[in-house]
């Protein structure tokens, strides 16, 4: 009697024992989690933050501006939508984490052709749910301000590339995954079309204007 009651006790202090373990793996897995979550908020926040302040003081390119992988090109905003964010060329996953990609293989804003920019629909570009036509897009970097009228949006394959192909006149193409609550990676794309309406030439910070006597 007694060696049976031992024989019980053993395979449910074993079963007791691996619940307890896999409910302390469980737990340290969310605060991993959790933590990383933050991490990732509190970096892209501070990010855009820093750049946004260090914007104004890039200077002007006297030709045409050469960038590299992860350069801030400016910042853009749809005022509607109240979206800001900087954008900084590439299409990295940190680089998408933390702003909004240009795609590299399209013209900067101001050269002529089809601006491409690429974000997470979970991130930056979660208002463009609520685009519309006649909606004002501008971005602004160290050369100019340009201004985009939306004229129209659509939903595409990922294999589509043809929303990314050279147009005849200055437009902006915004690029981000569908559907915008899909869980898991998203089967399409979502496009936004734009035409540029608007260019301002940057005036230089007061401190930098040339002094007169």
């Amino acid at each position: 009697m007694n060696a049976r009651v031992s024989i019980e006790r053993k395979p449910r202090k074993a079963g007791a024992r691996l619940a307890r373990v896999a409910s302390y793996f469980f737990l340290a897995a969310g605060i991993w989690g959790l933590g990383y979550a933050t991490y990732v908020v509190v970096d892209a926040q501070t990010y855009q933050a820093t750049e946004e302040m260090r914007l104004p003081n890039m200077p002007p390119a006297e030709g045409p501006r050469m960038v590299a992988e992860g350069d801030v090109i400016g910042e853009m905003s749809i005022p509607r939508l109240e979206l800001k964010t900087i954008v900084v060329q590439g299409e990295s996953s940190k680089i998408l984490r933390r702003a909004i990609g240009h795609v590299p293989e399209t013209p900067l804003p101001g050269e002529p052709g089809n601006v491409a920019l690429a974000g997470h629909r979970d991130s930056y570009f979660r208002p463009l749910r609520n685009i519309q036509p006649g909606d004002v897009i501008t971005i602004k970097t160290a050369d100019a301000e340009f201004e985009y009228l939306v004229e129209s949006t659509e939903v595409v394959l990922p294999s589509d590339v043809q929303v990314l192909q050279p147009t005849v006149e200055n437009s902006l193409t915004l690029v981000t995954c569908f559907p915008f609550y899909y869980v898991g990676p998203a089967p399409k794309r979502f496009i936004v079309h734009a035409r540029q309406i608007g260019q301002s030439r940057e005036q230089p910070p007061i401190d930098e204007a040339p002094l007169r006597d």
